[in-house]
Formats: C-alpha cells, sequence, structure tokens
C-alpha cells in the first residue's frame, strides 16, 4: 500500500527556493547552449567582465564582486589562467596578494560574448511581461 502525502503540506513548486534552484538552473543550461561554443560558464564570464571593469584587482575583491566563495574562485582563477583568458601578478604593496587582468584573449572573448549574453537575458525574462521584467 503507497503512502498518500499529506494534505496539509504545499506541494514542491510552492517552495521558493526550489523554484529559486530551478530557475538558476534554467539560467545556466540557456546560458550555456549560447556559450557552447566558448566553454565559458556563467562565473567565468562575471570573472571576464569584471575584470574588464575593474582592471588589476584581487582575487579577494573578484570573489566579492561575482558573489562567489573566496575558496573556489582560485581554482575558477587556475583554469581561466591555464586558458590564457587572465593573469596574475604580485602587487607591488603586499607580496601576498595576486592582481588579476585580461590578457587580450580574454578581452575579445568577451567582447564576442556580450551580445550572445545578452540574447541570452532576453530569453530567460522572454515569458514575463514588459512590467514584470
Amino acid at each position: 500500500m503507497a503512502l498518500q502525502p499529506p494534505t496539509d503540506r504545499p506541494e514542491l513548486p510552492q517552495f521558493p527556493g526550489h523554484c529559486i534552484r530551478r530557475l538558476q538552473q534554467a539560467a545556466v543550461a540557456v546560458f550555456m547552449q549560447d556559450a557552447e561554443a566558448s566553454a565559458i560558464t556563467p562565473v567565468q564570464f562575471a570573472v571576464l567582465y569584471t575584470l574588464a571593469e575593474q582592471p588589476g584587482i584581487d582575487q579577494r575583491t573578484l570573489a566579492r564582486e561575482v558573489h562567489f566563495d573566496t575558496s573556489t574562485i582560485g581554482s575558477v582563477v587556475d583554469r581561466m589562467e591555464a586558458r590564457g583568458l587572465l593573469t596574475r601578478s604580485l602587487s607591488d604593496h603586499d607580496r601576498r596578494v595576486r592582481l588579476l587582468h585580461l590578457t587580450d584573449d580574454g578581452a575579445q572573448l568577451l567582447e564576442r560574448m556580450v551580445p550572445s549574453v545578452l540574447r541570452v537575458q532576453d530569453r530567460i525574462l522572454e515569458p514575463l511581461t514588459p512590467a514584470e521584467r
């Protein structure tokens, strides 16, 4: 005999946290479809974009700017540096601090991606009315 769910509990789609997680999954999927050729994740795009706006910031500041944890941003930066998209250099004022800069390849990739990412934003918001957007 199958157990029946209690009738006083809400359905799963009524939990905001569940819906937010699903929305994030959908947004990443749409981004990855459009950005597949560049092999860049949404976090990596945020890193490129932030470094274009704030060249020479350190990893801790970058993590704060892209709302990513400081322990994980290092591996993101490692992968992007290995791909030749950014460089790290020591600060003249504090040898413990690594300053980040886009390479020419990173800047060119960002410029190629911006129109695609703008289309992705439109696709994500498409179901909403102009007032809801």
